[in-house]
């Protein structure tokens, strides 16, 4: 006879932490087991990055006088009928030093939003693209027909610069990660963006040693957020190259893939170079994201890239959904070249900002993949209350996650991968015979 415990105390639990910072205990990397688990109990993640074009960077999105949630619900709801099921969203950390309780209680709120689209969101802590000099309050006007030409590195060169400074984002990184250790509307911390990109069009400001300078802070971000012990994996994405020789991987590349519970990656490649990208990244047995993608004019398409991933079950977020502030229809070499009107061809972005398509057919494929297609069951995401035969599912794959003593594994690499896809088989076997319907969303 089976027996069935209460777990009543357990479900409140499943939101923001309160437990006290300094009573919780530090967990270690994800085992590949470990990170396989999630990935099972977890759908596939395929979204896009997510600004509202109200906003023309992080600041903008984020501060109290410019934060917008009337447009960010509507902009959801376009991506929710695409079909996606995850959010990348950048944060910043002057926000939290500006506001920390403000900050906290607009994530809260775009949560709630994400949440009742059913969507997930991947938070990005720290960011070292584009405009090295981060300044709080009104955010200046976009300057015409230029990409990105007011995103912000987060944190500006003034601390990224001065490794005396970096403690100063220990603060920062726990409370925001310690805050929503435990909320299940997030699907995953990514800690550092392109940590060692010398901004070519702001590169008289960029440190000649950047690299180091983000090797050191990114190996630090990763041992704060591990000291919040989160239920959610933490990851920092490799971007340049195809990663083909283990031995050739830079300082910091080998910090990101070591480090990562699962691993990430950027590619605006066309098909069969991205396809490389993952072959030889699945050699380190761990779930796999493609955090930033599709750049249509030099070979970066939905079609077929997204279709690879899903196939691949790689999860997928493409560069834009709304064409706004930021601009990015237009091509990086709009820093170079002039462009007096929109395009052709748009770089990234998937709609206008009336929610009209930029290409009608490429909606449609999208929807062909995600299953948002006419005729096609959409995979939900578990987003009500979690209870009973539900509630024990999960508690499970979190015990697993967050509680046990690491899985061991063995050293062969052939040995690894039967266990790997093992873990894969089992959890959904799991799933499917215990409970009815989408527990946590499918694997």
């Amino acid at each position: 006879m089976k027996r069935f415990y209460s777990i009543a105390p357990f479900v409140l639990l499943v939101g923001c932490s309160t437990l006290p910072h300094a009573f919780l205990e530090p967990r270690v990397q994800w085992t590949p087991q470990q990170a396989n688990v999630w990935s099972a109990t977890t759908p596939w993640l395929v979204g896009c990055n997510f600004i509202p074009s109200t906003a023309i960077n992080q600041l903008e999105m984020w501060q109290a006088e410019t934060w917008d949630p009337v447009t960010i619900d509507r902009e959801l709801g376009w991506a929710e009928n695409l079909g996606f099921t995850s959010l990348r969203v950048f944060l910043h950390n002057l926000l939290w030093q500006q506001d920390q309780k403000g900050l906290l209680t607009r994530m809260d709120q775009f949560l709630a939003l994400t949440h009742k689209h059913h969507l997930g969101v991947m938070f990005v802590l720290l960011d070292s693209v584009w405009d090295p000099h981060p300044q709080l309050g009104p955010q200046g006007a976009p300057r015409p027909h230029l990409h990105n030409s007011g995103w912000v590195q987060s944190p500006g060169v003034a601390i990224l610069g001065d490794p005396a400074r970096h403690d100063e984002l220990k603060p920062y990184v726990q409370d925001v990660i310690g805050h929503f250790r435990n909320d299940k509307r997030i699907d995953c911390w990514d800690l550092f963006n392109e940590p060692d990109n010398r901004t070519p069009q702001y590169i008289q400001f960029e440190p000649q040693n950047k690299r180091e300078l983000a090797v050191t802070l990114l190996q630090k971000a990763f041992t704060w957020a591990r000291e919040m012990n989160p239920s959610q994996p933490l990851t920092s994405g490799v971007w340049i190259g195809q990663w083909g020789d283990p031995t050739r991987l830079t300082v910091l590349e080998k910090c990101q893939i070591e480090q990562s519970d699962i691993i990430s990656f950027h590619s605006y490649a066309k098909l069969d170079d991205t396809r490389k990208c993952v072959q030889n990244l699945q050699r380190y047995g761990r779930p796999i994201l493609c955090t930033e993608y599709m750049a249509r004019p030099i070979g970066s398409r939905f079609d077929p890239v997204l279709g690879y991933f899903k196939e691949q079950h790689v999860g997928a977020y493409n560069w834009g959904l709304v064409s706004g502030k930021t601009q990015t229809i237009y091509h990086w070499d709009s820093w170079n070249k002039t462009y007096t009107a929109e395009p052709p061809v748009w770089f990234h972005d998937i709609l206008r900002q009336d929610g009209t398509p930029y290409d009608r057919k490429e909606i449609e494929y999208i929807k062909s993949i995600t299953g948002r297609a006419k005729g096609k069951m959409q995979p939900q995401r578990h987003t009500g209350s979690i209870n009973g035969a539900d509630a024990q599912v999960y508690y499970a794959v979190r015990r697993v996650l967050t509680r046990l003593n690491p899985l061991r594994m063995s050293n062969d690499p052939q040995k690894q991968h039967v266990e790997n896809e093992t873990v894969k088989k089992s959890t959904r076997t799991a799933k499917t015979s215990i409970v009815s319907g989408e527990v946590i969303g499918t694997g």
